[in-house]
């Protein structure tokens, strides 16, 4: 929420610097964003007068004016403005001045032949309205040379976070008067317009949705002249981010924005019978004041005539009903919706507006009348007309609760010792009422604004953030004696074993969204989740796979001019059974880059992919020589270049392989890449305690031997399933066994191809004897024929 220093000392009588608001905001809560000084926006501008304009002797729709600083030297400049005239006051841009609109530095220049030193202004050229159709004309009492900055009244503007629970911060007075309770200043009475009203409502007003309308007010101003604001109202909407529209709309934008309390104002012409506040009925649309058509349902409250629909009660009125510049005669309605309510609306519809924000969160029940008559009074003394009495529908829920507290409890709970009549001091303050028998008689009675205060932790709070939060002590939680014992769960261990395995391998650590779009899930089989209220059509679909954002970074890198991209990613995914911890890796462009040695680049294949898939699932613990590798690992992958690793037929580890063609396609890539899935909770867990000591290292006593071993086999039989037989042949001697070739074609028969083999023995407490060797090859060859092997003659 945005808003001016000067407007906070509308209602805060203070001396505090700026500097001082800000930590005193910080300090009780009200956390600053950020702080906007306009005057340094506006640095090089000043009030100017034209002596002198004659038309430019080169350009039909140029003039050249002598214009007058206030410096005694007189300065040329080239305008275009038809308004620009001798004898008026307006704002010059001196040279050196950026133009707040276009960020364009100005300079001594020569337009058609013509020197300019600088540039009289329009009011869009400084951001102050949208009016370009001349230059700023200011009063002939405008004193020539003054800082435009200074002369426009221009204040730093502070951006300040409230938190859902304080809706009664989201008005300026509501800030004011936090302030004065953490002793910056005085908060002012609200000062309340004087007017008459005379005669009776000429509309009904009815709420027929006690539950979600549970009051409703309203009164008729007839004789209204809606003209542009005044310029101190214009500035303050201004200040808080609203585009200032006409006097009628920016009232109830700065009731709303000054003291957090909605209100909407009927063009009275438009309207048709009872002004009614109901439930909606099926079906029934409404095209809002963003021109766009809601379709609603029973569970909404609107506010309709005997026409039809021209509000969504609380969100957001209709466009048929709205004021317009030809208004007079206006129906202005203040009303208390159920917040609860409101919110479902409000995301059923996917609408939000500055009106749902507070009414979802809660606006003070009791600033029904006050609110009405403050609006009331600044429109009939602004704009004229006549006003009639009050018509009230139903009455706001401002029953008080009443909590017990304790003193005490502060210093329990806030970590701060405040004594009593301080505490007590701090809730009078902010509207809380205390017994006098404080503190024996520990009743707190609270304000009805305070939606958010449910019981004596919450006055706890009140008191401490107010006191200071910076007064809090920092104490350090104690400490058991002796080394501290690991906090990290068994699965948080592992993942941190696996993101750092990741990086050794030369992988990048990326994190991406939680949410895809429904186009980005439809390329993976769909999504499980979809959320009715996205933060955009992009971030729809909680992710199935963590593929689609690390192909997403992919495609931005690789069209960033990187040639090759190595990614890993460890997060969730959401299936229908629930989350399930997984890493994906993606392996694209080049491999290795082109050279003398090697000539072309080489591009990353499924067996890359297969080699760091393997040695992550080491690094997590999986019995990486028990694993098989077993048929195809999905429609996202290339057919025939892919696979999955599994402990048996059923219990998948991981898959790795090419990413499909139309995959690739689909996200903008063009060179192949390879990917990597690990399943966290697939892997088995070790039985008993891990050891954090390494066992220390032993060197076998006597040297190992290799033997080698050439089969053929079916084509079509796995590599790695003939190794893995090989592999257990006889588990004591046998310690490593790897492939170093496979060949297939001449002397080869057709269906079969050749593998060859080299087997590591490891002798123990003596050497082998030639027929120990002689036994252990024809286990090995034994093993072999099991998977359909013969031995090469």
């Amino acid at each position: 929420m945005k808003f001016s220093v000067t407007w906070l000392k509308d209602h805060l009588e203070t001396s505090a610097s700026l500097s001082e608001i800000t930590d005193a905001l910080n300090a009780i809560g009200l956390e600053v964003e950020g702080v906007e000084d306009p005057a340094e926006t506006l640095a090089g501008f000043t009030v100017a007068e034209v002596l002198t304009a004659k038309k430019h002797p080169d350009a039909d729709k140029l003039q050249v004016l002598t214009v007058d600083t206030g410096d005694g030297d007189p300065l040329q400049v080239v305008c275009g403005a038809p308004n620009a005239r001798a004898g008026m006051k307006g704002v010059l841009g001196l040279p050196g001045a950026v133009v707040p609109s276009n960020g364009m530095q100005l300079r001594k220049s020569a337009i058609r032949g013509v020197e300019s030193n600088g540039m009289m202004c329009s009011v869009s050229e400084l951001e102050l309205g949208d009016d370009h159709d001349g230059i700023i004309e200011l009063p002939a009492e405008a004193s020539v040379g003054h800082s435009f900055a200074d002369y426009h009244g221009s204040s730093p503007i502070i951006d300040v976070a409230i938190t859902p629970n304080r809706p009664d911060c989201m008005g300026v007075y509501g800030i004011a008067r936090d302030l004065a309770a953490a002793g910056l200043g005085t908060l002012k009475p609200i000062a309340m317009p004087r007017f008459e009203a005379a005669g009776e409502c000429p509309v009904e007003i009815r709420t027929d949705d006690a539950e979600g309308c549970p009051a409703f007010y309203g009164r008729v101003i007839k004789g209204v002249k809606n003209a542009p604001s005044p310029d101190w109202l214009q500035q303050r909407l201004q200040n808080a981010g609203q585009k200032p529209i006409s006097l009628i709309v920016d009232l109830t934008n700065y009731l709303m924005l000054a003291y957090g309390r909605p209100a909407h104002a009927y063009d009275l012409a438009k309207l048709s019978g009872a002004v009614v506040a109901r439930r909606a009925k099926d079906g029934e649309q409404v095209v809002a004041l963003n021109d766009k058509t809601y379709t609603l349902d029973d569970s909404m409250t609107v506010i309709a005539d005997d026409a039809g629909v021209h509000d969504i009660a609380g969100i957001m009125g209709g466009a048929h009903s709205g004021c317009s510049q030809g208004t007079t005669d206006v129906l202005l309605e203040i009303a208390y919706f159920n917040p609860p309510r409101i919110g479902v609306t409000g995301r059923k519809l996917g609408l939000a507006s500055d009106a749902r924000t507070r009414f979802e969160r809660g606006v003070d029940p009791e600033f029904l009348d006050d609110g009405l008559d403050l609006l009331t009074g600044l429109l009939v003394e602004l704009g004229g007309g006549t006003a009639s009495e009050v018509t009230r529908a139903g009455a706001a829920p401002t029953e008080p609760k009443v909590i017990e507290f304790d003193t005490g409890l502060t210093a329990r709970l806030g970590g701060v010792d405040v004594p009593a009549e301080t505490q007590r001091a701090i809730l009078e303050s902010l509207d809380f009422k205390v017994a006098d028998d404080w503190p024996e008689n520990g009743k707190v009675t609270c304000p009805p604004r305070r939606h958010d205060i449910e019981g004596p932790a919450d006055l706890v709070e009140e008191v401490v953030r107010i006191h200071g939060l910076d007064n809090v002590a920092s104490v350090a939680l104690p400490r058991a004696e002796g080394v501290a014992k690991p906090t990290a769960s068994a699965d948080q261990l592992r993942e941190r074993k696996l993101r750092r395995a990741a990086a050794a391998t030369g992988l990048h650590e990326a994190i991406t969204w939680s949410f895809i779009s429904e186009e980005q899930a439809a390329h993976i089989g769909g999504g499980r989740w979809v959320l009715d209220n996205p933060i955009s059509e992009d971030m729809k679909v909680m992710r199935p796979s963590l593929l689609p954002g690390l192909l997403s970074a992919v495609q931005r890198n690789l069209h960033r001019g990187a040639s090759a991209v190595r990614l890993f990613e460890i997060g969730r995914r959401y299936l229908a059974d629930g989350e399930h911890p997984t890493l994906v890796a993606v392996l694209a462009g080049e491999r290795d880059g082109r050279s003398w040695a090697s000539g072309k680049a080489r591009s990353f294949d499924a067996y890359d992919a297969k080699a760091v898939c393997l040695e992550l699932l080491r690094s997590a613990g999986a019995p990486v020589d028990k694993l098989m590798v077993m048929g195809e690992a999905g429609d996202v992958y290339h057919p025939g270049q892919s696979a999955t690793l599994r402990l048996g037929p059923k219990n998948q580890l991981a898959s790795f392989g090419m990413i499909h063609p139309k995959t690739l396609a689909a996200f903008d890539i063009d060179v192949p890449v390879a990917a990597i899935g690990i399943h966290f909770d697939a892997i088995p867990v070790k039985k008993g305690a891990a050891s954090f000591a390494r066992a220390s290292y032993a060197p076998p006593a006597l040297q190992a031997i290799t033997r080698d071993f050439a089969f053929l086999v079916p084509t079509e039989l796995a590599a790695g399933d003939l190794l893995r037989s090989i592999k257990g042949a006889d588990k004591q001697a046998i310690v490593d066994a790897q492939i170093f070739d496979v060949f297939a074609g001449q002397g080869v028969p057709e269906g079969k191809k050749s593998i060859a083999i080299e087997v590591t023995l490891q002798p123990g407490e003596k050497s082998f004897t030639d027929e120990e060797i002689k036994a252990i090859s024809d286990k090995v060859v034994a093993a072999a024929a099991k998977q359909g092997a013969e031995l090469r003659g």
